[in-house]
């Protein structure tokens, strides 16, 4: 299956659901940055290439999103940063989020990735709620 990528100028984003979790696939990360920034839109980016465990992943996310720093390394946590404290600042103009490299590792084995892909699924439902485009893509090492 191929992916048909818009032509420089198109917008990118138009052919992906508004609120998604999905793999990278054949997107390129500064093209997604570029139409984020074109439709006004949050781009949130962490590498995750050096993270072996869950604390380590989402104290890279943590880091590389601006969460506060009372953030607890754990998944309640995450989906809070993800919804409530946004929501709560303020009209949201949508969002772009790329994982790239989520480990594969014993400690941070199957389970523990899709427990982290289901929040960022929880966050897309949310937000499709109130009407916000919540996209993220995501790979793996």
């Amino acid at each position: 299956m191929s992916i048909a990528v818009p032509e420089d100028g198109e917008n990118l984003l138009a052919s992906v659901a508004p609120n998604v979790v999905q793999s990278i696939r054949a997107f390129r990360i500064c093209d997604l940055q570029s139409q984020a920034a074109k439709q006004g839109q949050h781009f949130l980016y962490a590498y995750c290439l050096e993270a072996s465990t869950k604390q380590q992943v989402l104290g890279k996310i943590a880091q590389s999103f601006g969460f506060p720093r009372h953030f607890a390394k754990n998944f309640d946590a995450l989906s809070d940063c993800l919804t409530d404290l946004p929501y709560k600042a303020g009209p949201q103009s949508g969002f772009v989020i790329v994982l790239e490299q989520l480990p594969n590792t014993a400690k941070f084995d199957k389970e523990a990735r899709e427990t982290l892909l289901d929040v960022f699924r929880d966050a897309a439902d949310f937000w499709a709620d109130k009407k916000v485009a919540f996209r993220v893509f995501y790979s793996f090492e």
